[in-house]
């Protein structure tokens, strides 16, 4: 049985269709909280209620005591699939304490969970979300799990990192096998109206300008979400031992990189939305934001190699797809 977190959210939500679709069980937790249009993560749990092997929790993931109450009430949990976090990295600066209680707090929460299912002789595996913030001002391309990340510019990535050194700690102490993922920039239907993509194709459709910070001079490493999903289920059974290959510092720990080893022009990225939405953006040309970055690009290599992960989306096929999505939605 696997407890998956963030189950409302972007990634979660993809996730939980596909384990379902494999015959997993499935306990989903999610806070639903307001970062963004809570409409949009009922629409998701709508599309996962009452599959068979489907339950759902609204809990908090920094709130101990549910969280330990919803493990005690599923004594056979063997996988945590952790992915839900405070994301956003504006955000971040806005709202910081949102940043501490769920990427801090409940990262603690949830490895305290996956000790205790440890110690019960019950975890496999503890999988959870990192992001591609964390190599921060890095400037050499592409980014890999090898690199310093030392410089983060927002606390968002400062709190994702924490995040990786909190679960490299239990893994060396407890010898929790554990995996982090290093998402980049996911992309795709149901996704989060924060994120460029989906704010570009809306405002595009009701005609009103669009914001490209450093005047547009930026890459990214767009990652379509069905790439991800297969990165995660991938990754599963890909359980850490000590001292296997890419583990850290002797722990049973891994990070990989799940990106689409492409690092797009984000002109270009604008131009496809374009084509497919048929109309032009009112483009306002804005400088760099706090806290972002000009460029991510991820080697995937390790993840090639111990995950088979082969991402096969460019943006020319999946953003058509996610504005057919997005105008379906909105209809």
């Amino acid at each position: 049985m696997i407890l998956l977190t963030g189950a409302a959210g972007f990634i979660g939500f993809h996730t939980a269709q596909a384990l379902l679709a494999r015959g997993e069980q499935v306990i989903g937790v999610d806070n639903i909280n307001d970062y963004y249009d809570p409409v949009l993560k009922h629409g998701r749990l709508k599309q996962l209620d009452g599959r068979n092997g489907f339950t759902f929790y609204k809990a908090d993931i920094a709130d101990e005591k549910a969280m330990n109450d919803i493990m005690e009430r599923h004594g056979d949990i063997d996988l945590v699939i952790h992915l839900a976090a405070q994301a956003g990295v504006r955000y971040s600066i806005e709202n910081p304490q949102a940043y501490t209680c769920s990427n801090l707090d409940g990262q603690m929460v949830m490895l305290e969970i996956a000790r205790k299912l440890q110690e019960a002789g019950k975890l496999k595996h503890f999988v959870y979300a990192s992001s591609s913030s964390v190599y921060g001002a890095n400037t050499k391309l592409p980014f890999s799990t090898e690199d310093p990340v030392e410089q983060p510019v927002s606390l968002y990535a400062a709190t994702k990192r924490a995040g990786e050194l909190l679960t490299q700690s239990y893994a060396h102490l407890y010898g929790i096998p554990a995996t982090g993922l290093r998402f980049f920039t996911v992309y795709g239907p149901w996704g989060r109206p924060d994120m460029a993509y989906f704010s570009f194709t809306r405002n595009i459709l009701e005609g009103t300008p669009i914001r490209i910070f450093n005047q547009g001079d930026m890459r990214r490493d767009f990652t379509w979400i069905d790439d991800i999903v297969a990165g995660i289920l991938a990754v599963m059974n890909a359980v850490p031992q000590e001292g296997d290959a890419y583990t850290i510092g002797g722990a049973p720990h891994r990070l990989f990189n799940l990106g689409n080893n492409r690092s797009e022009k984000l002109l270009d990225f604008i131009d496809v939305i374009e084509q497919s939405v048929g109309k032009k953006a009112v483009r306002e040309l804005c400088e760099m934001a706090q806290g972002d970055v000009k460029e991510t690009y991820a080697d995937i290599d390790p993840a090639r190699e111990v995950l088979g992960y082969d991402p096969k989306t460019p943006i020319s096929e999946g953003i058509p797809k996610f504005v057919e999505w997005y105008q379906d939605w909105k209809r």
